[in-house]
């Protein structure tokens, strides 16, 4: 298991990865459409995920976005020599900590849970 220390410094690197990611995502419209009509959300894998039934242009997206961050946290995780499977759970902790009331994000049951003003359900691995 890692140190507590390491967790913290892939989830602060993670969170940079996502910034980035983030950003850019939200810069298209199909997507910041999709996301606040809750069509999509983040996951504690790090990747997002599709909410309901799939549309292939919904799918595009989410495929688009999650081959990029995977792109992103394979990168990172080798440079802080981590696995990616860490590094993607510190970002996807992340991700669900972001998220603000009214988003869609997957708690750690696999249930698809609706953020409101209390903190989102994290997975007990979350630093």
């Amino acid at each position: 298991m890692m140190r507590n220390s390491a967790l913290a410094a892939i989830a602060a690197l993670a969170a940079l990865g996502l910034v980035a990611g983030a950003a850019h995502a939200q810069r298209d419209p199909a997507y910041a459409a999709a996301r606040s009509a809750g069509k999509i959300g983040e996951q504690p894998d790090g990747y997002l995920g599709i909410v309901g039934a799939a549309d292939p242009a919904l799918q595009r997206i989410v495929d688009d976005i999650n081959i990029k961050r995977r792109a992103v946290y394979a990168e990172k995780a080798k440079e802080n020599n981590a696995t990616l499977e860490a590094y993607a759970l510190t970002s996807g902790c992340q991700a669900i900590a972001r998220t603000t009331p009214g988003e869609k994000y997957r708690a750690p049951d696999g249930s698809w849970q609706t953020r409101t003003a209390a903190p989102p359900i994290r997975d007990p691995r979350c630093p």
